[in-house]
């Protein structure tokens, strides 16, 4: 007989009174993962309320606590949880941008120059572009700024036009800020234009390269800034000792496609004009492009001038002659104004914050043929 055999024996499991212990981490040790705002306070040994009061800009905290902290969260990694702080503050930290405006160009720069003023800020953007031909949009917007708990709103031209939406956002206590050619508020709930200097800036310089027979393509008639633009364009012709018929007025939108459109109407005219202005870049090219399919040579048969100088003007050939608006300063501006601790701004009108458009002369004019 063989000897049986003795079972292996069965390893025992380790006890908790023999599993090796993790070390406690030294009080003043860093976090491991995500900081948060305990830890901060923790190791910069002061209240999570004074740490709050470093992320909130407060001037309550002395120079050296607030350095000490504002160090820490630095080599941390520390961002304020957005969510908190809205609840804290009964408000997002959240800028909203709300706009009714064909021209992408000209928005994507406003973005810019908003993104520009928030940098760092602790606030973030949310943009709502809106029809305002609708007849409920300014309860659209009232829902979107209540949802959103908005802390303030940009709006940009033609919704800035608007009183109504105005008066709104001031009975929800909304902090808002208005992007318009001429004032339409408080100087420092402003930002300004003078889009109608601009247009006579155009007329006085076709006019002084010898033309005499023009075209006018606007934007729609319920843009403010269509009216100033164009309105100068025929105050300062006529300045000149020249006035424009009916039928030499042509009211676009603001597209390429309505440019063409325009350009199409005008250049039927016997005699055709021998230079147009267009109220945005978009409609010029729309020019270019009708202009092209009669024939003609621009500058050498037709001057054409835009304005926004977004970068389809240098993008185009021959580059367009427009006016230059530093939109992405307009942005910029916009959103600062409503950061300022003291918003609205007590200002007088005069002192409402202003950009100078002006004529960026390129190769798409020239004195007329004959």
């Amino acid at each position: 007989m063989s000897p049986e055999k003795t079972p292996p024996r069965k390893a025992k499991p380790a006890t908790k009174r023999g599993a090796a212990k993790a070390p406690k981490p030294a009080a003043d040790a860093p976090p491991v993962g995500r900081a948060t705002i305990n830890d901060i306070a923790r190791l910069a040994g002061v209240s999570k309320k004074t740490v709050s009061r470093v992320i909130n800009g407060s001037e309550l905290v002395r120079g050296p606590t607030r350095e000490k902290v504002q160090r820490l969260m630095d080599d941390l990694g520390y961002t304020p949880d957005p969510q908190a702080r809205g609840l804290a503050f009964r408000h997002a930290f959240l800028i909203g941008l709300v706009f009714d405006n064909p021209t992408a160009q000209y928005i994507v720069n406003i973005q810019y120059g908003v993104l520009d003023a928030l940098r760092g800020s602790g606030f973030e953007l949310v943009v709502h572009p809106c029809d305002s031909k609708n007849p409920d949009y300014v309860e659209d917007i009232k829902r979107f700024v209540q949802q959103q708990k908005l802390y303030g709103v940009v709006l940009v031209p033609r919704v800035s036009e608007d009183q109504a939406l105005a008066e709104m956002l001031q009975s929800l206590g909304v902090r808002y800020s208005r992007i318009a050619s001429v004032p339409l508020d408080e100087a420092g709930r402003m930002v300004l234009t003078h889009d109608r200097r601009a247009g006579a800036e155009v007329a006085e310089y076709l006019e002084s390269l010898g033309h005499r027979r023009f075209g006018l393509i606007t934007g729609p008639k319920r843009y403010r800034s269509s009216l100033e633009r164009g309105g100068g364009f025929l105050e300062g012709l006529k300045r000149r000792g020249i006035a424009l018929d009916d039928e030499q007025i042509y009211e676009g939108g603001y597209t390429f496609e309505s440019g063409v459109a325009g350009a199409d109407a005008l250049l039927a005219l016997e005699p055709r004009p021998t230079a147009i202005f267009a109220c945005n870049d978009e409609m010029a090219a729309g020019v270019y492009k009708a202009a092209q399919r009669r024939g003609l040579s621009v500058p050498a048969d037709l001057s054409v001038v835009g304005y926004d100088d977004s970068p389809l003007a240098r993008q185009l050939w021959p580059s367009l002659t427009t006016i230059h608006l530093p939109v992405r300063d307009l942005g910029r501006e916009a959103a600062q104004l409503l950061l300022s601790k003291d918003w609205p701004r007590a200002v007088e009108p005069a002192a409402a914050f202003t950009v100078h458009p002006h004529l960026a002369v390129r190769d798409s004019t020239q004195p007329p043929r004959g």
